[in-house]
């Protein structure tokens, strides 16, 4: 049974998951001996093993006639062992199949090294798949506030958002990567308020977002003390939305100089955004025309001069959406703003990476544009997130995240002056400790459910063992080391006369099995919108790769052949790590 001669079961692509072959041979067997079962039921039934079992199939979830052991029965009356299955044996409600050792290696070895991850010449990387080919999304995320630093609560937007970004072009779409910037609103009357007085033109070009993150906290003190100062501030944000020239001026040289600031903080976390946009310009137009639609389907009241959306009935409170001085609010303009993008982007998708404290806000957004009848209103989704509890420097002083980042590169470059001798070979240390720090940050806030808080901890995060950043890198290095380690081996021989056969330990045969399931671990991922699987299985490989150093040895193995099999398994293995690290954003290192 070669793949050709395989049935097709939609929803699979052998081509680019090799284990795809194997469920599909084990649903065949089910169908043929278990009428009227199909063989794309049967598919939905094989489930990865545990306990050293390749695949398992629960029989009672078939909810066939006939007791289990006669069904199990039928299924191992029929069994003959072929290219792609072992053997199949009964154990109470399940059936366990074991794939064709020296079949699983060679397909998966052939596979990962035939479709390796992005290069130049354009090859697709392994463990991706072609599902949104033709389809456009936009994965709005990050949007910290101008005239603010880079705060550790935009922190997790920006790095889910950047796993999402990277894991749709994986899949096939079009991405559009946006940061809607906080740009807009009655703050920005109180810098322009307060930098009349407290503004430096010398410390703004130093550095534009503290300066005026200076001037607003010094502002807003002045305003506790006198109501006047909000009034004042309330009053040149009205200029602003009226489109008063003299008014805007600042604020557009403000948040030039914010953007290009933020531009270098996204670079050193390895993201970037196709588009820089922001709450000012969703167009007064827009804005207007929504409201207009909204009074005459007659879903607007007016209290005390604001206008109101009442949404109890769908248990989402009452949103307002225009205030009593007439000025715009953020409900407003994130509802001008999704009619403007899809006029200009027409998506097919468009998602929202915001925390779940705003959960009712989003709801209500979504819910409004429902109720106005735009077909598209249900290609809006919103992905959430909790919160990241005590993050600030050890000393618990600041929360911006550039300190926070300065500080976890000294700790790994102190830890890196530990070992002179492989200090001595790192070409830019200050710029590798920096990358290892960054991965601690990251795979901190990723290795749980992105729903849940998680309590930032310095020596976790930054910790060699056990599951973390560092840990991660120093797995994918050592496996980068393989071939600078083992030249005698090299140039390795074509893929193809390479005899994988020799591949026999069962230290190999979990590593190459790991490597077959990365593609699902991909699938798996654009399902739940979840970096948690990829960060599980990123270190299940690691995990599985130090295990084996011991007993699939390279260098002290004396046969030829045998040497050569296990470095391509390693490098093979070194291609998917980076390839899901890649995925999470972190740039894979080669020496540390």
């Amino acid at each position: 049974m070669s793949t050709s001669t395989l049935p097709h079961v939609p929803g699979t692509d052998p081509s680019r998951c090799i284990l795809d072959s194997f469920r599909i041979s084990i649903a065949k067997r089910l169908s043929e001996a278990l009428p009227p079962l199909t063989i794309e039921q049967a598919y939905t039934g094989v489930d990865y093993g545990k306990k050293g079992e390749d695949f398992t199939v629960a029989i009672p979830r078939f909810r066939l006639p006939g007791k289990v052991d006669e069904l199990a029965g039928k299924v191992i009356g029929q069994f003959q062992e072929d290219e792609w299955i072992q053997s199949v044996k009964h154990d109470k409600a399940f059936l366990h199949f074991q794939c064709k050792t020296t079949t699983l290696t060679r397909r998966i070895l052939d596979q990962v090294h035939g479709l390796t991850y992005a290069t130049p010449s354009g090859k697709p990387e392994y463990g991706t798949n072609t599902t949104g080919a033709g389809k456009k999304v936009i994965i709005e995320y990050s949007s910290p506030n101008i005239a603010k630093s880079f705060h550790v609560g935009h922190l997790r937007s920006t790095i889910i958002g950047a796993f999402l970004s990277n894991l749709y072009k994986a899949c096939g779409w079009d991405v559009i990567s946006m940061n809607y910037l906080g740009d807009w609103g009655t703050q920005f009357g109180m810098i322009a308020v307060g930098f009349q007085k407290y503004g430096s033109q010398e410390e703004l070009e130093k550095d534009a977002i503290k300066h005026l993150y200076d001037v607003y906290v010094k502002i807003t003190k002045d305003s506790e003390a006198d109501p006047e100062v909000k009034v004042e501030a309330a009053k040149w944000f009205k200029r602003m939305e009226d489109g008063d020239e003299e008014a805007l001026k600042n604020w557009r040289v403000w948040r030039a100089m914010s953007i290009k600031k933020y531009a270098e903080e996204y670079d050193r976390l390895n993201v970037a955004f196709d588009v820089y946009t922001g709450e000012s310009e969703v167009s007064k137009g827009s804005q207007d025309k929504a409201l207009a639609r909204l009074e005459e389907m007659g879903l607007i009241s007016d209290v005390d001069g604001a206008k109101l959306i009442d949404l109890e009935k769908w248990k989402l409170a009452k949103a307002v959406v225009r205030k009593k001085d007439g000025t715009s609010i953020y409900l407003t303009r994130d509802i001008g703003g999704a009619i403007e993008r899809y006029e200009k982007y027409q998506f097919d998708k468009m998602i929202y990476v915001i925390s779940a404290q705003q959960d009712l806000h989003v709801a209500q957004f979504f819910k409004v544009l429902k109720l106005m009848d735009y077909p598209w209103a249900d290609r809006l989704e919103h992905v959430n997130y909790g919160l990241v509890l005590g993050m600030s420097t050890r000393k618990g002083t600041a929360v911006f995240l550039d300190q926070i980042i300065k500080e976890a590169a000294n700790v790994m470059h102190e830890h890196m002056q530990k070992n002179a001798e492989k200090y001595a070979n790192i070409e830019d240390p200050e710029t590798v400790a920096r990358e290892v720090g960054i991965s601690g940050i990251k795979i901190q806030d990723m290795a749980a459910k992105r729903i849940n808080n998680y309590s930032f901890n310095w020596d976790r995060m930054l910790s060699f063992e056990g599951d973390t950043g560092p840990y991660l890198q120093y797995a994918h290095v050592r496996l980068a080391s393989m071939e600078r380690k083992n030249p005698q081996l090299l140039p390795l021989p074509e893929t193809t006369s390479i005899d994988t056969s020799v591949l026999t330990e069962s230290h190999a045969r979990e590593i190459i099995f790991l490597l077959g399931t990365y593609p699902d671990v991909v699938k798996t991922a654009m399902k739940t919108q979840e970096p948690s699987g990829v960060v599980t299985f990123a270190f299940r490989l690691s995990h599985a790769i130090a295990s084996a150093w011991e007993t699939v040895a390279v260098k002290s193995e004396q046969d030829t052949a045998k040497a050569q099999a296990r470095l391509w398994m390693y490098l093979c293995a070194r291609d998917v790590l980076a390839a899901a690290m890649r995925l999470l954003s972190l740039r894979p290192l080669e020496r540390m």
